[in-house]
């Protein structure tokens, strides 16, 4: 169901994440056709309210090349989330669409989804618990349930942004873990608080007990963890994924996993969501799978909504600051 708000001459299309607090804020300055789902029954009505308007928030948006040429007075998409591999963003740039995402907000708590991944993969935590609950513990535990400590090991993290940041402050000083970091340029910081190790990929791979993803989603990094990648990671050693699922390759992935070329995985994506029930990665006791919920908390996603909506506000009337991601392409007047 869409509601149409206020009448300005600026027009806002807003789906989903958004509460009545938020779409306030935005029928302030504009008029604002809000959809808390998209299906067949709406969907002529949002394609129609998009090709009125300026502005665009909301997170899982959708939109592609088509829907832009279909909207020619976009000005403005801010998306309640820090990656934008879902957008198209080169169409945006050509056509002067300001985008907008929101860092720093989520950093921690996918930070603490990224350390719950690695706790369950090396302590069996769900495994485990699935054997209480389905009454298979009958005897004290022996080996074949032993798990792996955490504390100690050496974590790699590949990418060292804000949240392979956080994690590897989590791992250097909760858990006392050598951390290594592969990234395209040094962290000072991480070397000096932490002292984290840069090198190269395939050496980290070699040398890790843990492998944990935070890479942004790009052409560059699709599938760079492949088979080949896989076979130089330890045998004892986990994968976890808070990054993008088409980061690994997932088949490469379920057979490296099958045939004990590493130990184990925690997964937060994947490369279709949602993942298929038929995925033998539901069927391994060595895979934990999360449904994407790395910024999933009530306190993270409103912090993020309320940032999307200043980053909209602020692009469309020139107030503020903003978060973009391809700066300079918005007009000083967006109407």
């Amino acid at each position: 169901m869409s509601r149409t708000m206020a009448q300005h001459d600026l027009r806002i299309v807003a789906l989903r994440r958004l509460s009545e607090a938020h779409l306030a804020a935005l029928q302030a300055v504009a008029q604002v056709d809000y959809f808390d789902e998209l299906h067949d029954g709406n969907r002529a009505e949002y394609d129609a309210a998009l090709a009125r308007a300026h502005g665009l928030i909301g997170g899982k948006l959708e939109l592609d090349d088509a829907a832009l040429e279909r909207a020619p007075q976009l000005k403005v998409v801010s998306t309640i989330s820090v990656g934008y591999d879902n957008l198209p963003l080169a169409a945006m740039n050509r056509r002067g669409i300001l985008l907008c995402n929101t860092p720093d907000v989520l950093t921690e708590t996918t930070a603490d989804t990224a350390f719950a991944l690695i706790m369950a993969t090396q302590r069996r935590l769900v495994e485990l618990s699935c054997m209480v609950r389905e009454g298979r513990w009958q005897n004290h535990v022996g080996p074949q349930h032993f798990g792996h400590d955490v504390h100690g090991k050496v974590l790699g993290i590949v990418g060292a942004g804000r949240i392979g940041a956080a994690i590897a402050r989590r791992a250097a000083q909760g858990f006392n873990m050598p951390v290594l970091y592969a990234a395209s340029t040094p962290k000072p910081s991480l070397e000096q608080q932490l002292g984290a190790e840069r090198c190269s990929l395939d050496e980290l791979l070699e040398r890790a007990d843990i492998v944990c993803l935070s890479v942004p989603y790009r052409e560059d990094t699709h599938h760079l963890i492949d088979a080949a990648a896989l076979a130089r990671m330890q045998p004892s050693a986990a994968l976890i994924n808070v990054a993008r699922g088409k980061v690994v390759d997932e088949q490469a992935l379920i057979d490296a996993l099958q045939r004990g070329v590493i130990r184990a995985a925690g997964l937060d994506v994947f490369e279709q969501e949602p993942l298929n029930p038929d995925s033998p990665l539901c069927r391994m006791d060595n895979v934990v799978v999360l449904p994407h919920i790395g910024s999933a908390t009530h306190e993270t996603r409103a912090a993020m909504a309320v940032r999307a909506v200043a980053n909209l506000i602020n692009a469309l009337t020139g107030r503020g600051e903003v978060d973009a991601v391809n700066g300079g392409v918005l007009a000083d007047d967006p109407r």
